[in-house]
């Protein structure tokens, strides 16, 4: 039997077959994870991983943009994803201006679409 050019093995292959190098296949998409939890983002409930950013738990969920521009209300999600280009900002548990890709999901975030400065509910 020649060897199966997924997992090296020459054995039977499926849930629980070891991968090159005696790895633990990774979950599948959908499957559910020790110490998941859920956030909501604009009212919609969203599953997330402990570690997962905000913007990780975003995109996972399909979300590509969640703010939007102060001149022209151009639509922005995360772009260098490590804090540097400010386009990610999310306001997050009522708190604007937050990098959703530096700021870890904790369990019933919510997580809020930013519209322009995302300072229009605050006392100035």
């Amino acid at each position: 039997m020649a060897p199966d050019r997924n997992t090296g093995s020459t054995g039977p292959t499926g849930q629980g077959a070891a991968a090159p190098g005696g790895r633990t296949p990774a979950r599948l998409v959908g499957a559910p994870a020790d110490g998941a939890f859920e956030v909501t983002f604009d009212g919609r409930t969203l599953p997330a991983l402990p570690g997962q950013s905000v913007a990780a738990v975003l995109w996972s969920a399909g979300i590509l943009a969640w703010r939007t521009t102060r001149g022209g209300d151009r639509p922005r999600g995360a772009f260098c994803g490590i804090g540097q280009c400010y386009d990610c900002l999310a306001t997050i548990n009522g708190e604007p201006n937050r990098r959703a890709c530096l700021v870890p999901a904790q369990p019933d975030d919510a997580i809020t679409t930013q519209e322009g400065n995302g300072r229009a509910g605050l006392a100035v």
